[in-house]
């Protein structure tokens, strides 16, 4: 059954978790924007700079109708107290443990923040009924997939990375409580979502700050690697359409959708590197080794639902989005513009 898009309801309560991160900042600025309430919760921890996570919240300031707490996912007094105070009616989850590699030498924090802290906001929206919760989800868990694009109807049993095995876990975990309790869920798996105030850790970041500093850039698998690089515009519009279009109910009852969100166009990693290089206005120095554990050869989504059921797919070319990324970038790090 095809779902009837929707306009942003600007009257509705949004609540974001990890409204301090990448997404979840790019997303309260665009619904702010529009007028809507927006309720935000961060436990500001130090995966990477957290001056970064306060800049983006300054960056919110200046709307009166924005709200921050700071609290942890893994509390659910805080959790609790945060949905009976505020009664959010749409939820959406960004708060989670981030990175691949991180996640072989400090496991535990994907346990409490990807699975404790998102049972906690499963069970808010079980006792303080919520008309949808989007959550985010990601292309790591089609893992060792051999079969591209990637699609929803590929089997995801065979993660590569326990931050993969937590993702496709909060995917199951949202599917029974949309069963059981009639929670209305979509999950969005985000392919490699890069722009201006984006994450240290991933690759367009971390290889401008090596790049301008004149420090040597890693490049794994001897630089064969495709990803299906996402401007961050693309996703945020892509969220925006999705949110308050709860999915209807499947032949079994239950409301809970699964989409990607990619660009839908794969790039070889160092044609990235070279568009990046020409912006930036420098050359890197290339440090080439081998495949890291946990790594995928491959990203490539096919969008096909997301374009069936609300007309729309990611559409910022790699030059364009990197253009954008490295403009704010040396405006941000005090760079002057060489391009």
């Amino acid at each position: 059954m095809e779902q009837k898009k929707r306009q942003l309801d600007i009257t509705k309560t949004y609540l974001i978790t990890g409204g301090a991160g990448f997404i979840g900042f790019h997303l309260a600025d665009r619904l702010l924007k529009q007028g809507a309430r927006v309720i935000s919760l961060d436990n500001m921890n130090d995966y990477y700079e957290v001056s970064l996570k306060e800049n983006r919240l300054k960056k919110l300031e200046k709307y009166q109708h924005h709200s921050f707490f700071r609290g942890d996912l893994a509390d659910k007094e805080t959790v609790f107290h945060l949905f009976e105070k505020e009664r959010p009616e749409i939820v959406i989850n960004l708060a989670a443990q981030a990175g691949v590699r991180y996640s072989i030498d400090n496991p535990e924090s994907y346990i409490q923040s990807n699975l404790v802290g998102f049972f906690h906001v499963l069970e808010a929206c079980r006792h303080y009924p919520v008309e949808h919760l989007v959550f985010a989800s990601s292309s790591s868990v089609y893992g060792g997939n051999g079969k591209v694009p990637f699609s929803i109807e590929d089997p995801v049993d065979r993660p590569v990375s326990l931050y993969a095995a937590t993702k496709k876990s909060n995917e199951l975990m949202a599917y029974s409580y949309s069963k059981l309790y009639d929670i209305p869920a979509t999950g969005l798996r985000f392919f490699t979502v890069y722009g201006p105030y984006g994450r240290p850790d991933m690759a367009c970041y971390k290889f401008a700050k090596q790049i301008m500093a004149g420090e040597p850039i890693q490049i794994y698998n001897q630089g064969d690697m495709y990803r299906d690089f996402t401007y961050i515009d693309d996703i945020i519009q892509g969220m925006e359409n999705i949110l308050c279009t709860p999915p209807v109910p499947d032949s079994l009852g239950t409301c809970c959708k699964i989409y990607n969100i990619g660009n839908n166009r794969p790039e070889k990693l160092m044609d990235f590197i070279s568009v990046l290089e020409k912006y930036l206005g420098r050359e890197a120095k290339k440090e080439f080794l081998p495949m890291q554990p946990g790594d995928m050869y491959q990203t490539y989504a096919d969008v096909s639902e997301l374009v069936r059921d609300f007309g729309f797919k990611p559409a910022t070319t790699m030059d364009e989005g990197i253009k954008r990324f490295a403009s704010w970038f040396k405006e941000y790090h005090g760079y002057e513009e060489t391009v």
